[in-house]
């Protein structure tokens, strides 16, 4: 339950947890799905100044209906320009993202991510899975001031050491990203579906920082592969707000990315969806 009494889901919990995670005036690389509805939910709510970019090569939209993919239309809504995707991600390089929005199939310790292999019994040249790659995850980890990573809390997907980085977090620890060449970045947080997870400025070690109500500290360490460090005073996260959970449910008002709707979406719908969500957020623009 929230503050007043209204009911949220657990993806809801983590849209507002991911839109706490941004400052006003931020340029953020957000990947479509959870994290640009958190991006979007700060937009129109905290942080008024903040600058999505879309890995097509748009810069600055401002979406009146939600988007599935990075070349729907709604991609370049009232964007400040579109270039492409290499020009993009040469501004990344340049350091002008201060944000990137990213997950994979497992994450270790120092916030290093896997989207690459699984090797079970094998290796990387005969993995147990074969995963699609970075596509440009190792750019933003590489090149973003910080990265927010999002992916639920398994035990086989929170390791002590990845099978293979694909996005390089704090890699060894202490400053060994520095010594690889990346003098600046690094994840600022994990957010799962049961906590919440910082990283200690010394040892850039993961330690659990937030509990989501009902969770227990015994719960998320027996769903961590190390001896997991917690904050000295472990904190709640807090519930969605009214405002975050209305923008929210306006945006993903079929709840494609909140409820599951994905699967009973119809060209019909879809666009009834579109239609609505349009003409609502309007409101935010006047």
């Amino acid at each position: 339950m929230n503050n007043n009494g209204t009911g949220y889901n657990l993806q809801e919990l983590l849209v507002a947890a991911s839109a706490r995670e941004i400052n006003d005036g931020d340029v953020v690389f957000a990947g479509v799905g959870v994290p640009l509805l958190g991006a979007l939910v700060a937009k129109l709510t905290h942080a008024p100044n903040l600058i999505m970019a879309m890995e097509s090569g748009s810069i600055g939209p401002f979406p009146y209906r939600i988007i599935l993919g990075i070349g729907d239309n709604s991609c370049v809504e009232n964007s400040i320009c579109t270039t492409s995707l290499w020009r993009l991600f040469s501004d990344q390089q340049c350091g002008f993202f201060d944000v990137g929005m990213i997950g994979g199939a497992q994450v270790d310790k120092y916030g290093n991510l896997n989207s690459t292999a699984i090797y079970g019994e094998g290796d990387y040249h005969r993995p147990a899975s074969r995963l699609p790659g970075s596509g440009g995850a190792n750019d933003i980890a590489s090149s973003a001031r910080r990265t927010i990573i999002t992916l639920p809390l398994e035990k086989r997907r929170f390791l002590e050491r990845v099978d293979y980085i694909t996005s390089p977090g704090y890699i060894d620890g202490y400053n060994s990203r520095e010594k690889a060449g990346l003098p600046s970045g690094g994840p600022a947080s994990i957010i799962t579906n049961k906590c919440i997870f910082r990283f200690d400025p010394e040892t850039r070690e993961a330690y659990l920082d937030s509990l989501h109500e009902g969770i227990t500290v015994d719960e998320i360490k027996a769903n961590v592969s190390w001896d997991l460090k917690v904050a000295p005073v472990v904190k709640t996260t807090p519930p969605p707000t009214d405002e975050q959970l209305i923008i929210t449910r306006i945006v993903d008002r079929a709840g494609i990315y909140t409820n599951g709707g994905l699967k009973n979406l119809t060209f019909e719908n879809y666009m009834d969806l579109l239609e609505k969500s349009h003409d609502d957020l309007q409101l935010f623009f006047k």
